[in-house]
């Protein structure tokens, strides 16, 4: 019959090991997406375009469901936007160049412009253009429909 097993049968981690083991985790996890930023640049302007889209998308679906006029109100300066509301500002990186092209009643400023969604779906229209040196994506809205789309872009 055996007694209390000893330390040296215990079987398991100690804490110290698992916090360890969580700490190299943290790190590696905060380490990662600037690495993958970094080597494939295509990845973060493209899903800065697609979050450009999703943000200009919400303004339109907004403008419908209120039955009120909504806009996205883009500052190139700031690298943000954000739309008329309780929503929260979108920051883009640092990296990437912006355009910005919207109807002369929407330029509030140098840089800083919106693009209006009617309650239709209609809009004023406008373009934004995210590049990196010579090629980029262009964000566009249709002042008609109000649709909108992503196409890759080039200098020309």
């Amino acid at each position: 019959m055996r007694g209390r097993p000893l330390a040296s049968d215990r079987r398991g981690f100690t804490l110290i090991e698992l916090l360890v083991v969580l700490a190299l985790a943290g790190a590696i996890m905060a380490l990662t997406p600037p690495l993958i930023s970094a080597a494939l640049p295509g990845v973060e302007l493209k899903a800065a375009a697609r979050r450009t889209a999703a943000g200009l998308r919400l303004a339109r679906v907004e403008a419908i469901r209120s039955g009120r006029d909504a806009a996205l109100m883009f500052d190139v300066n700031e690298r943000r936007f954000e739309i008329d509301g309780e929503f929260r500002p979108t920051r883009l990186s640092q990296r990437i160049e912006i355009g910005l092209e919207v109807a002369a009643a929407e330029r509030k400023g140098d840089g800083v412009g919106a693009i209006r969604f009617f309650p239709d779906g209609s809009s004023t229209g406008g373009v934004i253009v995210l590049r990196r040196g010579e090629s980029g994506f262009q964000v566009g809205v249709n002042w008609l429909t109000g649709r909108i789309r992503v196409q890759p872009w080039e200098a020309s």
